[in-house]
């Protein structure tokens, strides 16, 4: 092993385990109750919370700790205009044939469409790049390591953490997403990954009965 500097880890808190029992199950609890919203509420939200957000996002792991991620924070309404305008481009072509009829029959129990009125209604949508170079400090050039799921690790931290601080989220994905560099304003480098959609839930938002049905626990783990 090469040299390299540590420090003690002083901040582990070890808790009782009847406690850490507790404290999985109540975590499982408040995770239950995220669900992806597409009716939104233009009530504005304070900044502070989508800084904290992304704070706990940014202490996701990575590869080599090169942190491969940028998050471009959308508020003004005329950029929120125009993302939506390259959306549903994107999306509409998606609909009329681009996506075939496997997929868009997956996607029928969860009522989607083209058409993506909340990327103006919403207060914030963020913009996640994924960084193929970078480093641990803002200017570097270095190569990147396990970008795709370094990115996808933070991606969840984020989501988490707004729904931690009591808002909602939707995970917009339209292929290609390429129109997000250029309104963003990053670098051809960068690849858009995820346009998170939060806020608050608009009043009588609903959830799809297909989104509630979550695989039991027996079915996603082996223990060996």
């Amino acid at each position: 092993m090469r040299d390299h500097q540590a420090l003690p880890l002083s901040d582990y808190i070890q808790y009782p385990e009847s406690e850490m029992i507790e404290r999985a199950h109540q975590f499982v609890k408040e995770l239950q109750r995220r669900h992806t919203i597409r009716e939104f509420s233009d009530k504005p939200v304070p900044r502070e919370i989508i800084d904290q957000a992304i704070r706990a996002a940014g202490t996701a792991p990575s590869g080599a700790n090169h942190q491969p991620w940028h998050f471009a924070v959308i508020s003004d309404p005329a950029v929120k205009a125009q993302v939506r305008e390259a959306a549903e481009k994107e999306e509409r072509a998606f609909y009329e044939g681009r996506a075939g009829e496997e997929w868009l029959d997956a996607l029928a129990p969860l009522g989607t469409d083209q058409d993506k009125p909340y990327l103006e209604t919403a207060p914030w949508l963020i913009a996640i790049f994924a960084q193929r170079r970078g480093g641990i400090a803002k200017g570097l050039d270095l190569k990147n390591y396990y970008v795709t799921e370094s990115v996808g690790i933070a991606t969840g931290f984020l989501i988490n953490a707004l729904h931690h601080a009591g808002l909602v989220t939707l995970t917009h994905t339209p292929k290609p997403m390429n129109f997000l560099n250029r309104i963003c304003k990053r670098d051809n480098t960068e690849r858009p990954f995820i346009l998170l959609v939060t806020g608050y839930p608009a009043k009588g938002a609903t959830i799809p009965v297909h989104s509630t049905l979550k695989k039991p626990l027996e079915d996603i783990v082996s223990y060996i």
